[in-house]
């Protein structure tokens, strides 16, 4: 198969409703455009043809089978689409590409390296990270090394966070150097007189197994002596998103069980919901609310809402159960109504 990739970027005026208004103008895009494809190749061949469409706000990606498709079909019916709405495609940003080659969407790197699909930070995104960081080093040359500290942690926190579910390890290092790089010179250039060494006890520690790390002796609460490091891009754990079903649908009722073990998974690593779990299950006494048998990790258990979210339920625990996942599974089955178990 060949996949290609065609991204668009409408001139859609720019402002805080900006995104409000690209994806209330843009609404029916991927819907109507099956439906045309449906309509004049057939249902069947239609999904041969693997037309999918990935958007957010006013950048999507369309991807297929073939290049021709896309010229030939996709792409008019696109320019279409938009003209009635008033807009047009950004002919510098828009493109047909081969996956092979690559393609940039939301800040990562998409594309195939013998024959395997790697997503990364795109270099785009890395440079004007880095320029962002560099910027606030160099504009603060006289504050406090734990002023610096901790305005740098959140800009490197939330960027290493929005990368982690993908391939970031060596962009993290790369990035991590970069930084080390700009925090000696500003570090050195404090203290012009004094001897390198000097200036890498003042400012660089060692932190277990980690040689020169940038980190400040700050006094903890108790009295005590501890260091207030800056965060590790390279510590960041990376965590693969769970692969979703293309035809998922979360206003569905005949999803919901889907949607809750989705949700269960992606909450578990919060040390919040886990609370949460623990507070269910001692409200519950340890036993399943369908069945009341006991829940243990031999049986596993689901996270139910009493009732459904697309239905108007929340996520507050009054709503929520923990069932044994068959039991989970005949619920839903069979359209059961469960109560949360009353303790005695």
């Amino acid at each position: 198969m060949i996949q290609t990739t065609e991204r668009k970027v409408c001139n859609i005026v720019r402002g805080v409703a900006s995104p409000t208004l690209a994806n209330v103008t843009l609404n029916g895009l991927e819907r109507e455009l099956i439906a045309h494809l449906s309509a004049k190749f057939g249902i069947a061949k239609a999904k041969k043809l693997k037309v999918n469409v990935v958007r957010y706000a006013d950048d999507f990606v369309i991807t297929g089978d073939s290049k021709e498709i896309l010229e030939n079909e996709v792409r008019p019916w696109v320019e279409a689409f938009l003209a009635v709405r008033g807009l047009q495609l950004s002919e510098v940003k828009t493109r047909i590409t081969h996956i092979d080659e690559g393609f940039d969407f939301l800040g990562w790197n998409f594309r195939k390296y013998s024959g395997k699909l790697l997503i990364k930070p795109s270099k785009k995104n890395a440079q004007a990270f880095y320029r962002k960081v560099a910027e606030t080093i160099s504009g603060n040359k006289t504050v406090k090394q734990e002023v610096l500290v901790q305005l740098l942690n959140p800009m490197l926190r939330g960027w290493a966070q929005y990368h982690h579910p993908v391939s970031a390890k060596q962009t993290y290092s790369r990035m991590e150097h970069l930084i080390f790089r700009k925090l000696w010179r500003w570090s050195k250039r404090r203290h012009p007189q004094k001897s390198a060494v000097w200036v890498k006890q003042k400012y660089f520690h060692s932190v277990g197994a980690r040689k020169w790390v940038f980190a400040v002796r700050t006094e903890r609460e108790d009295g005590s002596w501890g260091l207030k490091e800056l965060y590790q891009l390279s510590g960041t754990a990376i965590k693969w998103h769970t692969r979703i079903k293309g035809e998922f649908n979360p206003f569905d009722p005949k999803w919901e069980q889907y949607g809750e073990t989705l949700r269960q998974g992606r909450m578990w690593e919060q040390m919040r919901y886990r609370k949460q779990w623990a507070a269910l299950y001692l409200s519950q006494g340890g036993l399943c609310a369908h069945c009341g048998c006991a829940l243990t990790d031999e049986t596993g258990w689901n996270d139910h809402h009493l009732e459904y979210r697309m239905h108007g339920g929340t996520d507050a625990l009054s709503n929520r159960a923990l069932l044994h996942p068959h039991c989970h599974r005949q619920v839903h089955a069979g359209k059961l109504v469960v109560t949360k178990p009353v303790l005695s």
